[in-house]
């Protein structure tokens, strides 16, 4: 049962500070949106409503609701919750489990114990058991150029699984069209619109879209389009059935767009084709390229990191 803090005058809560009355709030196995969870933070810490109205340096969020919205981000990718729909949150097994361990404080130090936290804070490094000195030392040794750096990592990471999702839950047409969209944006197909297409007919050999190489369309570029889920793999039968798509079509070029993964012995069956170039793009370089050409994505913030003009001082 969620209790109020005690009263007085109290700053904001950092983000971590959100994260033990959010698990607590979400024991009732109850599905919670963002909004949701962010009226009751704002009652169980008796925020002010000049404290609610407090907005982040760039004057586009409240700062309380951004740093509940990163609670539940770590909260999350620890497995101690779960996303049922867009900014829709329920507690998992794991995060009753915790609960009923009556521990005081969540932060980034306990979370590190969830091999999932582990895999977000450090996606390409590993991780020795236990993980907190390298925490500790990310934290404290760094300097303020690897903080922004490491800030853009977790901001981006987070991006990605949220790109993912919305296009799994567009569907597959949706997809086939995304797909295409992206490749425009890329440079290929040139400018003009029906340089880049969605086949979407039955019997298309496996095609489900091409594209132009360039503007005057000398080549052609097939698309294949699989939006599946992001645990599932597309493995070598899937990559020979394509590349026979493409021999069907005349085409010598191809390019396979997944929401999932490849496996080892898909990507390796790729990079061994001679009588054509298939190119792997699976989920998380989708997102990324997405992300990379402005595809469902908007410009949140700009921040510019300025240094001395020492030809101006110097003349």
């Amino acid at each position: 049962m969620l209790t109020n803090f005690e009263e007085g005058e109290m700053a904001i809560p950092k983000y971590n500070e959100f994260m033990k009355p959010i698990l607590v709030l979400l024991s009732d196995n109850k599905i919670y949106s963002r909004r949701d969870v962010c009226y009751q933070m704002a009652d169980v810490f008796k925020l002010s409503e000049e404290e609610k109205s407090e907005l982040l340096p760039s004057g586009k969020e409240f700062t309380y609701e951004n740093r509940i919205g990163w609670a539940l981000t770590y909260l999350k990718k620890a497995g101690l919750i779960s996303s049922t729909g867009r900014a829709h949150f329920q507690i998992t097994e794991l995060g009753h489990k915790v609960n009923s361990e009556k521990i005081k404080i969540i932060d980034k130090k306990y979370l590190m114990k969830f091999d999932g936290f582990k895999d977000f804070q450090t996606p390409n490094e590993s991780i020795p058991k236990g993980g907190e000195k390298i925490t500790k030392g990310i934290i404290k040794d760094e300097s303020p150029q690897d903080t922004l750096e490491r800030a853009y990592s977790e901001i981006s990471s987070t991006l990605v699984e949220e790109i993912l999702q919305e296009v799994i839950n567009k569907g597959a047409s949706f997809f086939e069209k995304l797909v295409v969209d992206l490749l425009v944006a890329m440079g290929y197909g040139g400018s003009k619109i029906d340089n880049g297409r969605v086949t979407g007919k039955s019997g298309d050999e496996g095609i489900d879209g091409t594209i132009k190489e360039d503007k005057l369309g000398f080549d052609q570029i097939c698309i294949q389009a699989k939006c599946w889920d992001p645990s599932r793999t597309i493995s070598r039968p899937e990559l020979q059935k394509f590349v026979g798509a493409l021999s069907g079509q005349g085409s010598s070029k191809g390019v396979f767009i997944t929401t999932a993964s490849f496996t080892d012995g898909a990507k390796e069956y790729a990079t061994n084709q001679h009588s054509c170039k298939v190119v792997l793009i699976d989920g998380k370089s989708l997102a990324s390229l997405m992300i990379e050409y402005n595809i469902g994505v908007s410009i949140e913030n700009t921040y510019y990191i300025k240094r001395i003009d020492t030809d101006y001082f110097d003349n």
